[in-house]
């Protein structure tokens, strides 16, 4: 893994919003940041000191999502107004308006080709969109509650959405139906979204939970609880290896996902923080609060530079392809048990689920940074650190209990047999998977053939 080089910095602290700061997105391909408001507006910041912001009007109500489309051309935005208007982030501020939810919007985020949008909504429906054609195109409709966050895949044949049903949904594209359902939650599901590869999908909880999916197998892969309050946000880094989430505690937290534990807290924000967001390189981050601030953040734990490694498509950073369809075994909902035990999976992170202590393991530093509200924080490079504590894990309670900390071989046959041992386990897995799907097929296709004859016996009945 590599190395941790330095302490995350706040680089620019952006003002200019009256109100709560409830979403951010980075443009990819220009040095902008898009925020939604309270306050009803789209800010759109640039990143160069010098040059101007952007306001934007048109929402008559609080703006729940902003997202750039992957060319950077266009900026999407949902509102508590039952809208979704997308805009040229430029100086006239031009915006269409989608109308088709009949309750507030709560998230809006394009497909990875930017030729769909997918939205979410207290209607207790999922709906996907047609940029080019600026419509309305189909509906998802099995959440029973609100829904707060629906997301593409990266290949765009998924959809994962979650809400105050407690579910995590995920949907095919081309059918248009469910095709699983988690439901360990103990409060409503906040967020959700896919890793760069589209193997797992992580969610969060207002019962402080974050939690890391395999969609193949159905089988979690970590599960954390490291803040005091819910979690309004995550973001994965481009690498894969890294999560930064947002929660009404007040903080921002760094994870490390190869080495399952917590890394740094960042206390930047008076008040919850409602949005984070990891830019299309992974170099900077930004936060978004209750404290009405924008927030933007050096990386720098990480210096990789990924926007290479992701125009390769490395296998350290997309180490499977992504999954098919008939990989997401079983369809119907599946409850998992919170004591999952051993999790093996055919991905490099297999992880084993503690609640506790973990004083086998070696210290790690946990740093905790700070931003001193009397500072001048509008000009680069003035972000302030507190500095890092080297701590042994299991020090802090509070923090660091129930934890998910990586799965250590312990075996006394040699590492290569066990690794063998562990591929032929895991083909078998896959194999069982299989022979499941091709059983569901044929039992689809048994029903149909029924359905045929009776309707051909009614018909020759007539």
């Amino acid at each position: 893994t590599l190395s941790l080089q330095e302490d995350p910095t706040l680089e620019r602290h952006f003002k200019g919003h009256k109100d709560a700061v409830t979403c951010a997105d980075f443009n990819s391909k220009h040095k902008q940041l898009a925020s939604g408001s309270a306050d009803k507006t789209l800010m759109i910041w640039n990143l160069n000191p010098k040059a101007r912001a952007f306001r934007f009007f048109g929402h008559k109500d609080v703006i729940t999502g902003v997202q750039f489309s992957p060319a950077g051309d266009l900026v999407v935005s949902a509102s508590q107004d039952k809208t979704v208007r997308l805009w040229t982030p430029s100086i006239k501020g031009e915006s269409m308006v989608f109308k088709a939810h009949t309750a507030t919007v709560r998230s809006v985020s394009f497909s990875h080709d930017g030729q769909r949008l997918v939205t979410a909504s207290d209607d207790k429906s999922v709906k996907v969109w047609s940029v080019h054609r600026q419509r309305f195109v189909y509906s998802l409709n099995q959440h029973t509650n609100w829904v707060r966050c629906a997301r593409f895949s990266p290949d765009g044949r998924l959809i994962a959405s979650c809400g105050d049903d407690r579910t995590v949904r995920l949907w095919d594209t081309s059918t248009k139906q469910c095709i699983n359902c988690f439901t360990e939650y103990g409060g409503s599901a906040t967020f959700v979204d896919f890793n760069t590869s589209g193997t797992c999908i992580a969610s969060s909880g207002a019962d402080n939970t974050l939690k890391i999916w395999d969609i193949r197998t159905n089988k979690l892969l970590q599960h954390y609880q490291v803040h005091s309050a819910g979690i309004n946000c995550f973001s994965f880094h481009p690498s894969g290896n890294y999560m930064i989430s947002g929660s009404s505690d007040s903080t921002v937290k760094i994870l490390d996902l190869l080495e399952g534990r917590l890394i740094y807290t960042l206390h930047g924000h008076k008040g919850p923080v409602l949005s984070v967001a990891f830019s299309r390189g992974g170099d900077f981050f930004a936060s978004g609060g209750c404290d009405a601030q924008v927030l933007m953040w050096k990386t720098n734990f990480d210096s990789f530079d990924y926007r290479e490694v992701l125009s390769r498509h490395s296998q350290r950073v997309s180490p499977d392809p992504s999954p098919h369809l008939t990989d997401i075994y079983p369809r119907g909902p599946h409850l998992h048990s919170a004591q999952s035990g051993l999790l093996h999976s055919p991905s490099p992170l297999s992880f084993k689920a503690i609640n506790g202590h973990a004083n086998n393991l070696p210290a790690r530093r946990i740093a905790s940074t700070s931003l001193n509200p009397n500072e001048d924080c509008h000009s680069s490079g003035q972000g302030s650190t507190s500095g890092s504590q080297s701590r042994q894990m299991g020090g802090r309670r509070g923090e660091e209990q129930g934890m998910t900390y990586p799965l250590e071989m312990r075996s006394d046959l040699p590492m290569n047999f066990s690794s063998t041992l562990e591929r032929i386990v895991q083909q078998l897995d896959v194999l069982t998977q299989t022979v499941s799907v091709l059983e569901e097929r044929l039992t689809l296709t048994e029903d149909k053939l029924k359905e045929c004859l009776f309707n051909q016996n009614t018909h020759s009945s007539l």
